[in-house]
């Protein structure tokens, strides 16, 4: 008996030492895969971050290997948890919006008018976030902005595929639009929002809305460093910021990748630009190209990519790319033209910094007013990073201020 629990003792002794390895072996490839610049805002907490954030994943992996349940699912379990209780200042509560979940934030103090009200999709990817990854930030918007906010829990890749998250967020708007009135919401006032694949869904909405006649206007779309293309991975922001957390470029191409189709097979093609035919790419090269960056974001490295053609078999994979309910910045010019005033946040230190640049230039150019901040110091997921006062980051309550 002695002998089967010393046995047994060595064996869980083994385990846990090869655990940590892999953990620590994970984090070290990760590191030296990563940069954190200089200029970004409190570089100490970044790095912390990204250390849970790792080693969430390789847990997560090695659970799967062992068959107990998928990467992804340890990971949204860790990330569902609820970290917050009451407010109050705010009545919260969970609803369904044409079979979509989502959290209401209504202030308790009366309003002597109707209130303003915002529908926020949360970012992760597609693949990640949920009600409660963005709860925090929600409440914010909701305590400081005075406002009527809801929080849409779309369904998410790679399960749910493209245009899932798309039509769960515009579905849920429009039943919100169409009853304002029994949340104490001027219908003339509603604006959506959305930070990073939030942000593309908000875009995508505000698009899809702006040519209805049925509804009323939006008010105004919010954009927090929002994914608004998947035609070129190599623009100035995806060279310059290729390894900078929490967002890599491998892992951008890879997650919209995941809500187009579940397939990551042509993931080295869309990285070096072979994914989508000569052709298409200049007929979109006048809205989706370096050139059209200033220049003072190519200062610190820009090398110009050579067009690559691609196979007829890639591109059938991806050919949806082309859409602009995947791709907002692929919008004609008339649905461009008819979209509500806007704000724009990007990050210095961000892959998709370029994309909201891109995309200020064309709303600018079709007489859309826009409002632009950037985070000099700011990092992709700099306003969202965890439900945690101590590792917020005074960058993040920069943007937020603005926002509100």
């Amino acid at each position: 008996m002695a002998v089967v629990y010393t046995l047994l003792v060595l064996f869980f002794a083994v385990f846990v030492a090869a655990f940590i390895l892999l953990v620590l072996g994970a984090i070290n490839f990760d590191f030296s895969n990563s940069e954190i610049p200089p200029g970004v805002n409190q570089p100490v907490k970044l790095r912390i971050i990204h250390i849970i954030l790792i080693s969430t994943s390789v847990v997560g992996k090695i659970l799967e290997n062992i068959g107990i349940c998928s990467q992804v699912s340890f990971v949204r379990y860790l990330q569902g948890r609820k970290t917050l209780g009451v407010d109050p200042k705010l009545f919260i509560k969970d609803l369904w919006f044409e079979k979509v979940p989502v959290r209401i934030y209504q202030p308790k103090v009366p309003s002597a008018s109707q209130r303003r009200g915002v529908m926020f999709f949360h970012g992760g990817g597609w693949v990640f976030g949920s009600l409660e990854t963005h709860d925090k930030l929600c409440r914010s918007l909701a305590r400081e902005g005075e406002s009527v906010v809801v929080s849409v829990g779309y369904r998410l890749a790679p399960e749910h595929k493209y245009p899932a998250a798309y039509e769960d967020c515009l579905n849920a708007t429009i039943h919100f639009m169409e009853n304002t009135e029994h949340y104490g919401v001027d219908p003339a006032n509603v604006t959506v929002c959305g930070d990073s694949a939030g942000g593309n869904l908000a875009a995508a909405v505000s698009q899809t809305l702006a040519g209805r006649s049925d509804l009323p206007k939006l008010r105004a779309q919010i954009l927090i460093y929002p994914g608004l293309q998947a035609l070129d991975f190599n623009l100035p922001s995806y060279q310059q910021n290729r390894g900078v957390p929490l967002l890599f470029r491998e892992r951008a191409a890879f997650y919209v990748l995941q809500y187009l189709n579940g397939d990551a097979s042509t993931l080295e093609e869309v990285l070096e630009g072979s994914h989508i035919p000569i052709d298409i790419k200049l007929n979109y090269r006048k809205w989706v190209s370096p050139d059209n960056i200033p220049e003072k974001f190519k200062v610190r490295g820009y090398k110009p990519h050579v067009l690559l053609d691609c196979t007829t078999e890639v591109y059938e994979k991806v050919k949806r790319f082309c859409e602009p309910s995947l791709c907002p910045l692929l919008a004609e010019d008339a649905v461009v033209q008819q979209l509500p005033e806007s704000f724009i946040l990007t990050c210095e230190y961000d892959v998709l910094r370029d994309d909201g640049l891109l995309y200020k230039k064309r709303l600018e150019d079709n007489g859309v007013r826009v409002t632009w901040y950037h985070l000099e110091d700011g990092f992709h997921g700099v306003m969202n990073s965890f439900n945690s006062d101590w590792l917020s980051f005074s960058s993040g309550k920069r943007g937020l201020d603005n926002i509100v």
